[in-house]
């Protein structure tokens, strides 16, 4: 399964999606015009960091490389696939953009007090992480699943519905708005530990079922569904290296160690924060008053 081998067979705009390359580029430009040259249009705006831009720029390759890379080909017959992308999209790149916003780049959406309002109830912890694994854990029952993977509009209604979730899931951790950094480090901790054990369920029955879930990686998909089109898939065209039950076991494992690096990475340096504000509190704010 080479990338010359997917481009020859499902052609440039398939593999590689070009529509997306341009959102992507055009995201990009935005970003870097609003933190740069334009950045005096908006009230209180400070230089965006180096970690920022980083931050960003990395969240917004792993965005392409997710929805509009050969990947998303992949996913399409490999479980296995799937669900790095899924990993991919769900779980690091919203964390990385977040990062790299700056608080006044989104201080707009919560000028309105209605939006105000919205924001804060969907990014308040208890919805937040019941919404975003709730919504993951639907999508990956198996008629839900085969469905989107035949249906484009279910498809990018599904993903648009997860990426929203998912960035919501992640705001308690990283907000760039102190008006919804409502948790402590120590809560933060907890938080993670609660998102951790709430996509385990989904996980475990993916990996321990004793027969394939899934219909499009028995028989083969019949559609590819990229963001901006849909093209019918002859079955033949593509040979799977995994019997799908293997690939669907491997499906699982993969999702659940990307979910335990990413939560374990974001609490070590959580925790790593905590003690060092611990350690450099002055000893007179920590004796009784």
């Amino acid at each position: 399964m080479t990338l010359t081998y997917l481009t020859e067979t499902f052609g440039f705009r398939a593999t590689w999606n070009p529509e997306l390359i341009l959102l992507t580029a055009l995201l990009g430009l935005a970003y870097f015009s609003f933190t740069g040259p334009l950045r005096h249009t908006f009230a209180d705006a400070t230089p965006a960091t180096l970690r920022q831009k980083t931050c960003f720029s990395i969240g917004l390759l792993l965005f392409y490389f997710g929805m509009g890379s050969p990947l998303n080909v992949a996913g399409h017959f490999l479980f296995s696939a799937h669900m790095l992308q899924q990993s991919i999209l769900y779980l690091i790149m919203p964390l990385l953009m977040l990062a790299g916003t700056p608080s006044w780049l989104l201080r707009p959406l919560i000028a309105r007090k209605w939006s105000r309002r919205i924001l804060s109830l969907f990014s308040h912890p208890i919805p937040a992480v019941l919404l975003f694994n709730t919504l993951f854990s639907f999508y990956h029952m198996p008629v839900v699943l085969d469905m989107a993977m035949n249906n484009l509009a279910i498809h990018n209604m599904i993903h648009l519905l997860l990426l929203l979730a998912a960035t919501l899931m992640w705001m308690p951790v990283i907000a760039p708005l102190p008006e919804i950094n409502r948790l402590s480090d120590l809560q933060k901790l907890a938080y993670l530990f609660a998102n951790g054990v709430l996509l385990t369920p989904a996980c475990a029955l993916i990996i321990f079922s004793e027969t394939p879930m899934y219909e499009t990686y028995v028989d083969g998909p019949s559609l590819l569904c990229a963001p901006f089109f849909s093209a019918p898939i002859d079955k033949s065209m593509f040979a799977v290296p995994l019997p799908p039950h293997e690939d669907q076991r491997l499906g699982g494992i993969v999702m659940k160690l990307m979910q335990e690096m990413t939560y374990g990475a974001v609490l070590a340096y959580i925790f790593t924060n905590w003690y060092k504000k611990e350690r450099d509190q002055p000893e007179d704010e920590l004796l009784p008053q």
